[in-house]
């Protein structure tokens, strides 16, 4: 397997990067990378170049580059580059740090989608309070979706789940304002409606975003706003939550150090729930090859966990499922017709 790096994207590249990869390659035998970066900085960080291949770049795109343009004119940026070797075959996947609107662009533009998709969404895998996580799509990669967008989403993030997160009968739940399935507006009545009549997809019903950090499905849909909106409420929530009971420990004096010391363990074990970095980077799915976006903070670690779920997908050929499942489900197909129509 050839996992094309972006090797300059990220706040902390190439040091983060190179170290994951590093970690990566001697964790699984069967991985080959090719770094695409300046050499100049990345050959250094190298402890020895078994199954890394250096692909000199001389430009780069910055987090303030508009996305559209500097795909369209930095032709020699590392992450270019890297999408080029997807789109003609020298390599399996590719995986960033850098600009999320920049590789979403390179992911649409050069790597292309899958033929029955409209428009990929961008996965993450989110935490549950029982420690197994659940994935949810879109989060951003679009503003606006329509209801067959969700059930393709639906059809993407089973696979996912089996695939990669090991989960057989993956439950899917449509993320809305109330468990009933009359609620919402016309949008996700007609995506409920759509799930529950898709072949082969485990419908649960509507969930609520106040209940799914509890695990009431495994693939939760919703819209690009919606989901990006879902996600930082939950980020932002959790590192709260932590400053918050951080806070009352040192700020509560003998009583307050003493009861956080007897709470030690199961405050690390809180904390390890919600410590997303072991489930590594957003996927952009729908697209003719994985591309994965990992956080432009991450650690090395999570670079190494990106790199693994990468792997995964490559190798139990996700893609190809999902488009097989187009293929063998015209019907499916059709609810995009039915809808315009």
């Amino acid at each position: 397997m050839k996992i094309a790096i972006d090797a300059m994207g990220g706040d902390n590249a190439p040091e983060v990067v190179i170290a994951g990869v590093e970690k990566a390659r001697d964790a699984n035998k069967e991985l080959t990378f090719l770094l695409y970066g300046d050499e100049a900085k990345i050959k250094p960080l190298i402890h020895h170049d078994e199954r890394l291949t250096i692909i000199h770049t001389p430009e780069k795109i910055n987090s303030d580059d508009e996305p559209v343009r500097a795909i369209r004119r930095k032709k020699q940026a590392s992450l270019v580059l890297a999408a080029q070797a997807v789109k003609q075959g020298e390599a399996d996947a590719m995986v960033s740090l850098g600009s999320t609107g920049a590789l979403l662009a390179a992911g649409l533009f050069i790597i292309g989608r899958i033929r029955a998709i409209e428009r990929p969404g961008l996965l993450p895998t989110l935490p549950t309070v029982d420690g197994k996580g659940f994935v949810m799509l879109d989060v951003g990669a679009n503003a606006e979706n329509r209801p067959y967008h969700l059930l393709q989403y639906a059809i993407m993030g089973s696979y996912y789940a089996k695939d990669v997160r090991g989960v057989e009968n993956p439950r899917v739940g449509l993320l809305n304002n109330g468990t009933e399935a009359n609620k919402g507006d016309k949008m996700h009545q007609e995506a409920h409606d759509l799930l529950a009549a898709a072949p082969g997809i485990n419908f649960v019903g509507n969930v609520e975003s106040s209940d799914i950090l509890n695990g009431p499905a495994d693939v939760v849909v919703t819209d690009g706003f919606t989901g990006n909106a879902t996600l930082k409420a939950i980020e932002g929530t959790v590192r709260t939550v932590m400053h918050m009971l951080k806070g009352a420990i040192y700020e509560g004096g003998l009583s307050g150090k003493l009861g956080g010391l007897f709470l030690k363990g199961n405050l690390k074990a809180m904390a390890s729930t919600f410590d997303i970095s072991s489930y590594g980077g957003a996927v952009l799915l729908g697209l003719k090859a994985p591309l994965i976006k990992a956080h432009g903070a991450a650690d090395a670690e999570t670079v190494y966990y990106t790199l693994l779920q990468t792997a995964k997908m490559v190798q139990n050929g996700t893609v190809a499922k999902v488009a097989d499942y187009f293929d063998a489900h015209p019907e499916v197909a059709e609810a995009k017709t039915a809808e315009k129509a």
